[in-house]
């Protein structure tokens, strides 16, 4: 029995075709599923207000020597303080054998920045907000921040010092834009 070479071409270019449809067919099914799926994973995004706190500029050229202020960071208190010539060389000599969270002042501030702290105004031991140099005076038996609802004291350094806190406030990640303007996050 001959095959007829028409009827090769033809099954050829029929299983040529088939192909196509599956591949088109496949092609517009994923399209299509990511179509539809796209609004679903696009509403899990932050919304725009959750992005604009997702970083803060704080303009230090106003806070002098020995002040402080306290600003929101992602609906956080942060602590910017301008430590004094005598505050950094008072930190410095602590030694670290005292610290139950050994840290130097070097360690927790930029370098040739050393006289701003940045810290989160979050008492590392049950969250409360500590008082200190953000009120204008120091508070504390070491010039820093107490935390009253526990008995925390921290030095003018952030690092604690005595009661429940197991660890130092908090250094968030931050830069200087220029030299009198950070930016926290």
């Amino acid at each position: 029995m001959a095959t007829h070479p028409e009827a090769t071409t033809d099954a050829a270019d029929s299983v040529r075709r088939r192909d196509f449809i599956y591949v088109a067919t496949g092609a517009f099914a994923g399209v299509g599923a990511a179509t539809v799926a796209w609004p679903f994973i696009n509403q899990m995004n932050p919304s725009a207000d959750v992005r604009a706190l997702a970083t803060v500029e704080v303009d230090l050229s106003a806070i002098q020597p020995g002040q402080a202020i306290k600003t929101i960071w992602q609906s956080k208190p942060v602590f910017v303080r301008n430590l004094t010539a005598a505050e950094q060389t008072a930190a410095r000599k602590v030694p670290l054998s005292d610290l139950r969270d050994p840290q130097t002042l070097d360690e927790r501030t930029k370098a040739d920045h050393h006289n701003w702290l940045i810290t989160l105004g979050v008492c590392t031991h049950l969250g409360c907000v500590p008082l200190g140099a953000a009120e204008g005076e120091n508070k504390g038996d070491y010039g820093g921040y107490f935390c009253p609802c526990h008995g925390s004291h921290y030095d003018t350094a952030g690092r604690i010092r005595r009661g429940p806190a197991p660890t130092n406030l908090v250094v968030p990640a931050y830069a200087f834009k220029t030299p009198t303007l950070i930016e926290i996050g």
